[in-house]
């Protein structure tokens, strides 16, 4: 049998909630990310189109594991729609295809925001990461193809007006997982009959991460490198002896992804034996009884994550100590 090869990085493990800019792709800012803190592993919880800026949440180490529970939290989009123009990608990059004279009222706009309330039914953009007969849709766009994307179900919790002027709406929108505020905006336009795309677009928040947790790639540059500051094209400069305090300082703990969770505290002998797979009786007044998931932690520490039965943690993914 073949050796293993050892693993290259750090052992470290939390959040990034990045203030992704524009320009950056999603798995860009993950390598980014992933270098500066030399980290064995890196992931984020949900992508982020290179022209939006934002919170992109980025995991390293064990929170890839918590990964889930962000991806499918509640998110906040401040984003605004030009009137008059419809895309082919739906925002700025790509054509127009259709366009009119007519610009709405802000009233008219208003009054169309309950019709995007709620649980609706809506269509991806062709410009989509959605496979189709296991292709994504914006392969096929790009060869010319126009692809059928069924319907599907979101839920819009909020859509507000923020500004609007004769040319373009700036909306805040409160949305659950699988939402394209790409469609939003194409849907809108086509109701008001002057057709709309995405002039701007900001992820504000995805749930349980707020804008207090934002940290730029600067902040993350300069407490990594400090006054030496990076040194371009040098291949070798990740392998100089460096104090990562600083850049650890920056992190989120991986157990704030859980914060939906029934939590549950024990004592360090219930942790070992659960980081060894064992089940443990849950002690406490206030300790549930039962839950379908729920997390483990010791001193403040996360153990695991797992399913409560007649009083007994019982652990599904355990957490290094």
């Amino acid at each position: 049998m073949g050796r293993r090869g050892k693993k290259k990085g750090r052992p470290v493990s939390g959040w990034v909630v990045l203030d992704k800019p524009v320009g950056m792709g999603s798995t860009e800012a993950v390598s980014k990310i992933k270098w500066l803190f030399q980290a064995e592993k890196a992931g984020h919880a949900g992508t982020l189109d290179p022209l939006a800026s934002g919170m992109l949440p980025i995991a390293l180490g064990e929170a890839t594991k918590t990964v889930p529970y962000v991806q499918d939290g509640a998110k906040v989009y401040r984003f605004t729609v030009a009137w008059g123009e419809e895309r082919s990608t739906d925002d700025l990059e790509g054509p127009v295809t259709n366009s009119s004279e007519r610009r709405p009222a802000e009233a008219e706009v208003k009054a169309l925001l309950p019709k995007y309330t709620g649980v609706i039914m809506q269509t991806p953009p062709q410009f989509s990461a959605i496979k189709i007969a296991g292709e994504r849709a914006y392969d096929l766009a790009r060869e010319g193809e126009t692809v059928d994307i069924p319907a599907r179900e979101i839920e819009i919790g909020r859509l507000d007006i923020v500004e609007h002027d004769a040319g373009r709406t700036v909306f805040e929108v409160e949305c659950g997982k699988g939402t394209y505020v790409r469609s939003l905006a194409r849907d809108m336009g086509r109701d008001l009959g002057c057709f709309g795309h995405i002039a701007e677009l900001r992820r504000v928040e995805v749930e349980p991460f707020t804008p207090e947790d934002f940290v730029t790639v600067a902040e993350l540059e300069a407490a990594r490198f400090g006054e030496r500051g990076e040194v371009a094209g040098d291949d070798d400069a990740s392998d100089a002896p460096v104090d990562f305090d600083a850049i650890d300082a920056l992190l989120v703990d991986t157990a704030a992804a859980l914060e939906c969770l029934p939590q549950v505290t024990v004592s360090d002998d219930a942790a070992t034996r659960i980081r060894l797979g064992n089940p443990v009786i849950i002690r406490g007044r206030d300790a549930p009884v039962e839950a379908e998931e729920a997390c483990a932690t010791v001193r403040g520490r996360l153990v695991a994550i797992g399913a409560i039965e007649q009083g007994m943690f019982k652990p599904k993914r355990v957490f290094a100590g």
